[in-house]
């Protein structure tokens, strides 16, 4: 199958590396019209944590179509600090890396996934939202990303007249060239996340882009609410 978003117009942020890159190649793949966002490298240049910028863009976007069918909140940045180390103003960049650059594109969305009549937007918590990873020092991110879980449900629920379902998906480690610089900077860490996987492997982009395209797909047309972890059976135990 290779038409499952056929006709279908797709927002990605975050989509210049990593999980968002291929997301819109797998997007792509199956025939839908996809928009990419990020700081450089992508269709779109945009800060997505500027309001006035997202607002911006997305009447731009509203110019160009009436509606937007999905909308997938790949963008995120966070600081890993151990508490006594982090300060506040990391505290505070790693909550807007991580929940604002998601609340403010999806608003800045809504009316468009609304003039869809299918709209499906598709956020990313975390493994992390689950548990803590011994050595991993994740405290504002555990935090981010657990908001994000939270705010989905909510966003489902709001969504639900509108015919807009909101789910999420939880990675696990996933293999790009932001925690390949994790991986050759702390070496113990890799041993740390294969002890807490079932799978004795790391996972790759790919891996969550053929679960974002099912959930994009009018296959998971009964799917809101939802979370999926992909993270080799780590939070399964």
């Amino acid at each position: 199958m290779a038409d499952r978003l056929q006709g279908k117009r797709a927002i990605i942020t975050g989509a210049a590396n990593g999980i968002g890159a291929g997301i819109a190649a797998a997007f792509r793949a199956q025939g839908a019209q996809v928009i990419g966002v990020d700081l450089a490298g992508a269709d779109i240049a945009c800060d997505l944590t500027d309001e006035a910028a997202v607002n911006a863009l997305f009447a731009r976007l509203a110019n160009d179509g009436p509606a937007i069918d999905i909308l997938v909140n790949a963008a995120a940045f966070a600081h890993f600090a151990w508490i006594e180390a982090m300060t506040y103003a990391q505290w505070r960049a790693t909550l807007t890396g991580e929940l604002d650059i998601v609340f403010l594109p999806t608003r800045a969305a809504w009316p468009l996934l609304r003039a869809s009549g299918r709209g499906a937007v598709i956020n990313f918590a975390s493994a992390n939202a689950y548990h803590a990873l011994e050595g991993s020092a994740a405290l504002a991110h555990c935090a981010g990303k657990g908001g994000v879980l939270a705010m989905t449900r909510q966003l489902a629920m709001e969504g639900a007249p509108h015919n807009i379902r909101a789910n999420t998906i939880s990675p696990g480690f996933i293999r790009t060239a932001a925690t390949d610089r994790h991986l050759a900077a702390e070496p113990a860490l890799r041993e740390q996340v294969l002890a807490k996987n079932m799978l004795k492997m790391l996972g790759e982009p790919h891996d969550i882009a053929m679960a974002a395209v099912w959930l994009a797909s009018d296959e998971a047309r009964y799917v809101t609410g939802a979370d999926i972890s992909i993270d080799g059976g780590a939070t399964a135990w």
